[in-house]
């Protein structure tokens, strides 16, 4: 009778490249529409233009796939940058062995569903605008904005996905308040604009310093060189929330609408209110920093206590083992 079969041990099976590369682009794909989904929940219809060519009621919008308009600059840059930057994020969970490949596989899905979006939204614009000088800048401005957007997200993307906590860290810090806009903008297109609780702007200005401190605190403080990314992250806090408030208020100014010299001065002056004592900015940038310090002194406790009972883990595996020793004959 032949000797029983030795159950040979299973191997981990391996994705080939091909593979890898499939699932880096579906990944994008799935992140590029999720950033997406808040605006298209709501129905996805072009706001209204002030350079429209007819008079029509907001309802008789055409779709768009982006919200195309100087008054959601911001809602773009949440919607475009959160995309690649949770495609980023869900490969440093993933942690494929072909991490570059799949995170630029990753970034083309992305770049696939906002470029989609992008030319269908642009071509509906194109077709209602006026003709004119101030619809053709209107039309140019937009469109740098969507492109510098989407750079934005492909940036956030690869920070995301990198090895170095320094560089994962760096990509929180600059996504921080894009994606706590994103998800003010679920609450809306979920609840309506006019229903959204009182208590969710106040909630989502500290989000941001919580991201940040989680993720200071994460990537911690050695080697010396990771004081750079602290510093870096909490100047971002300081600085984007301004740039938010800024932009939103001198694009949204009807006012203004053509003049460029005034647009300018308007965005400096109230840019240097908002970065000022007054902005209200150091609260959040304090937390943040507390947070992170908070947070370090945690990691470090618990790295002592994992040592203390390491060493007396030893400790007690050497004296078993000297008494075996004194009770052998």
């Amino acid at each position: 009778m032949s000797p029983p079969e030795q159950a040979l041990p299973l191997q981990p099976t391996k994705r080939t490249p091909a593979a890898d590369t499939g699932l880096g682009c579906l990944l994008g794909i799935m992140a590029g529409l999720l950033g997406l989904a808040p605006w298209l929940i709501t129905g996805a219809q072009l706001p209204l233009q002030n350079s429209w060519g007819s008079q029509v009621l907001p309802e008789q919008m055409p779709v768009s796939l982006l919200p195309l308009s100087q008054y959601e600059l911001t809602t773009l840059v949440a919607l475009l940058s959160s995309g690649g930057a949770m495609a980023g994020l869900a490969v440093r969970i993933w942690q494929p062995a072909r991490r570059r490949l799949v995170a630029w596989c990753a970034a083309s899905g992305v770049l696939a569903v906002q470029f989609s979006a992008a030319v269908q939204s642009f071509t509906v614009l194109d077709d209602g605008l006026t003709d004119g000088t101030l619809a053709r800048v209107y039309f140019a401005g937009l469109l740098a904005g969507v492109i510098t957007c989407i750079a934005a997200g492909v940036v956030a993307l690869l920070l995301l996905a990198a090895r170095s906590r320094a560089l994962v860290a760096l990509g929180a810090g600059l996504m921080a308040v894009p994606f706590t806009s994103w998800a003010g903008e679920w609450v809306v297109g979920l609840v309506g604009q006019t229903n959204v609780p009182t208590a969710v702007p106040t909630v989502a200005r500290w989000i941001p310093a919580l991201i940040v401190g989680c993720a200071l605190a994460w990537c911690g403080l050695r080697p010396a060189r990771r004081a750079a990314v602290w510093l870096a992250d909490l100047a971002l806090l300081w600085v984007v929330p301004a740039l938010f408030i800024s932009v939103g208020y001198v694009l949204g100014t009807r006012a203004m609408a053509g003049d460029l010299q005034e647009m300018l001065l308007m965005s400096r002056q109230i840019l240097a209110a908002t970065l000022g004592p007054a902005g209200g900015a150091l609260p959040t940038v304090l937390l943040a920093l507390a947070i992170a310090l908070a947070g370090l002194g945690l990691r470090s406790v618990g790295a002592r206590r994992r040592a203390g009972s390491g060493a007396g883990a030893e400790a007690g595996a050497g004296a078993d083992a000297d008494k075996g020793a004194g009770d052998t004959p």
